[in-house]
């Protein structure tokens, strides 16, 4: 009996150990192809403006500098440094993202006030997003059980999760808003008189656009709800929505939907982890690609 129980726990030793590098592997696959590509911009562009240097040190010491063909390679030069910053950062905002997964979390848990940080966060992440776009405009809805008072949970993490989830909310029905026709947004509608639809609508990301009667209101909603032996938080938006072949990833790390310098990627998978590992709680997500998507966080109430 003994002899069995040492090498069934030398055998579980090896499994755990073979699953780790195991997904090291995959991890350092990830980085490597992430980093890879503005990497590879980064190298390209800095070769295309070591030859535009040699082109216009040669234009200066003509006889007769040609202004107008070395304005055009000045201007060449300026995009490729711009180009060159771009990707540069988009390979920073990569390794910075990794880092945060790598990390070890120093903080401790604490009772925090949950529908507190919600409610901060939320006006945060809006009021961050008008920085960049003063002309978006949404509606925050909230909905906090007061029953929740105070969790056991790590704060900053928390926050983080929190930050992360709302963010792509408001991105969400900033993209949907986007893709409506003036006459169909709320800034561009009298508050008194219903939008004429047309009559054969085709917008990315809607369905049944024809049935919409008012003005589109961007919308993120985020509740808290207390159970027997948990604490709810939801965080919902009317935006773009997920198709069901996307749902499946959206933890994974490195995958995201945004353009190429808009996300890295890790977000969601990085919140998922402190969810899931660090305060063992859930992740779910429901959506219907078109109208919008939920987040469902479900905490240990201990």
């Amino acid at each position: 009996m003994e002899k069995s129980l040492e090498h069934l726990q030398s055998t579980q030793t090896q499994l755990i150990q073979s699953e780790k590098l195991a997904s090291l592997g995959e991890l350092t696959a990830g980085i490597a192809h992430e980093i890879q590509n503005p990497l590879n911009f980064v190298n390209n562009f800095s070769e295309l403006s070591v030859d535009l240097a040699k082109d216009i040190k040669e234009e200066m010491h003509k006889p007769a500098v040609d202004k107008a063909y070395l304005d055009e390679f000045l201007n060449d030069l300026d995009q490729n440094q711009e180009k060159i910053n771009l990707h540069g950062k988009r390979a920073a905002a990569i390794v910075s993202g990794m880092l945060q997964h790598a990390r070890t979390s120093t903080g401790k848990k604490e009772p925090t006030d949950l529908n507190a940080l919600a409610d901060e966060y939320l006006r945060l992440s809006y009021h961050g997003l008008r920085a960049k776009d003063s002309n978006f405009n949404a509606k925050m809805v909230t909905d906090f059980d007061p029953a929740v008072g105070k969790v056991d949970v790590i704060p900053q993490d928390m926050g983080r999760v929190l930050l992360n989830l709302i963010n792509n909310a408001f991105y969400a029905v900033q993209q949907r808003e986007r893709q409506l026709p003036e006459s169909l947004k709320l800034s561009g509608s009298s508050p008194n008189t219903a939008p004429e639809l047309p009559g054969s609508p085709d917008f990315p990301g809607f369905k049944n656009l024809e049935s919409l009667s008012a003005p589109y209101q961007p919308t993120v909603t985020i509740s808290t709800q207390q159970t027997d032996n948990q604490i709810i938080i939801k965080i919902k938006d009317n935006g773009t929505g997920i198709p069901d072949d996307v749902k499946a990833k959206i933890f994974q790390p490195f995958f995201t939907t945004k353009p190429t310098g808009q996300g890295t990627g890790l977000g969601l998978s990085l919140a998922y982890d402190i969810i899931t590992k660090g305060h063992g709680g859930t992740m779910e997500v429901e959506s219907v690609a078109g109208e919008g998507t939920e987040f469902v966080v479900k905490l240990p109430d201990k």
